[in-house]
């Protein structure tokens, strides 16, 4: 069975959720030493691009400077038989004997952004979309969503397969080359994008009624951050982007993550976290309940007043605990083993059967 892979996504980011989604598939692939090639983008910027060890005569190269031209056009491949092809970031191929696979991760865009760069992104979307034979859906949440901006898609060629989670992030006494001005379990800690539905603004009036602090990592932050930051000044530190290794010491660390988004198709920090042994409190909405599992830390109202009680449950030592050992115990849900063999299956059960498999 003959699959092709297209890399755009290394072009398109140099850090992202669906960068790490698509560099966990793809290098277990290389690992099992499938019938794989690979569309590949120079120079390349994405660090998780460079650790994958991809041999040269697999790789069909472009100049990732042309890559707004080729996110908009689809893939030409020749190929005499039927073959696999999945895109990192929504393009098909249309090759004569190809399998076109799209990966939806959440509907973002169509929920919640505006302007002419949405409207772009949203095109090249629906088009690789409506020039599909099958979908993976990253949650059940992204599958009903899905249905309902495409109702009339055949329900039997959507699979759901949820993400992996790093075997980096796990309980640690490993300190070294930490910083952070606040002791340990002081703190609450925000992780990532932090715009609109993210509600970061929520977490931030919050402990202007609250005596707690907090860690932010992600992106730098924005005027409009600092300047509402200020009114917490002492209480809050910017951490910036930062790694595994160093995360899963906040994690390790913190008191709770606290993650209020609005919408997410998956929520990768929510397991993350859990994994790592730090508890979760975040918004009973899209696919968060059924990523977090069974918790009393998910928030049924976006409101400082609904935060701090979260918070206050986690100064009793028996609750916390529990909400701890659990938290684990549902984070081994996520495998990027599972991700991956559950892709490779749902590759074999769409070839056509008069062709080897692998």
């Amino acid at each position: 069975m003959k699959i092709l892979f297209d890399n755009i996504i290394f072009a398109r980011q140099k850090v992202g959720g669906i960068s790490v989604v698509w560099h966990e598939l793809i290098k277990r692939f290389i690992r099992d030493g499938a019938d794989l090639h690979f569309i590949d983008f120079q120079p390349n910027q994405n660090p998780l691009r460079d650790s994958l060890e991809i041999p040269p005569h697999l790789l069909t190269v472009k100049n990732s400077k042309h890559k707004k031209i080729y996110k908009y056009l689809p893939v030409r491949y020749r190929c005499d038989e039927p073959f696999i092809f999945h895109s990192s970031y929504y393009r098909v191929c249309f090759g004569r004997h190809a399998i076109n696979i799209t990966t939806v991760h959440d509907f973002t865009n169509e929920l919640y952004q505006k302007g002419m760069g949405a409207l772009k992104d949203r095109w090249i979307k629906h088009n690789a979309i409506r020039h599909s034979d099958y979908i993976i859906c990253i949650s059940e949440n992204t599958k009903k969503d899905f249905l309902r901006f495409f109702p009339s898609f055949p329900e039997e060629r959507i699979r759901v397969i949820y993400n992996g989670v790093s075997k980096d992030y796990r309980p640690t006494d490993d300190f070294s080359g930490f910083r952070c001005p606040f002791p340990s379990r002081s703190f609450l800690l925000f992780v990532g994008e932090r715009g609109g539905y993210k509600n970061f603004d929520l977490v931030v009036e919050t402990l202007r009624r609250y005596d707690t602090n907090l860690v932010i990592a992600g992106n730098e932050l924005s005027p409009s951050e600092t300047e509402s930051l200020k009114s917490i000044k002492g209480q809050y530190f910017y951490a910036g982007r930062i790694g595994n290794i160093t995360l899963n010491q906040y994690y390790n660390q913190a008191l709770a993550l606290v993650y209020p988004s609005s919408y997410e198709g998956f929520g990768l920090p929510v397991a993350e976290a859990q994994r790592a042994g730090c508890p979760v409190i975040a918004y009973d909405a899209s696919s968060i309940p059924e990523v977090i599992g069974d918790t009393p830390l998910l928030m049924k109202e976006l409101t400082p007043a609904e935060l701090i009680s979260k918070i206050e449950m986690l100064s009793g030592k028996d609750i916390l605990r529990k909400i701890i050992e659990e938290g684990k115990h549902n984070a081994d849900r996520f495998d990027w083993e599972k991700t991956y063999e559950q892709t490779s299956d749902f590759y074999k059960s769409v070839f056509p059967s008069e062709y080897p498999r692998l």
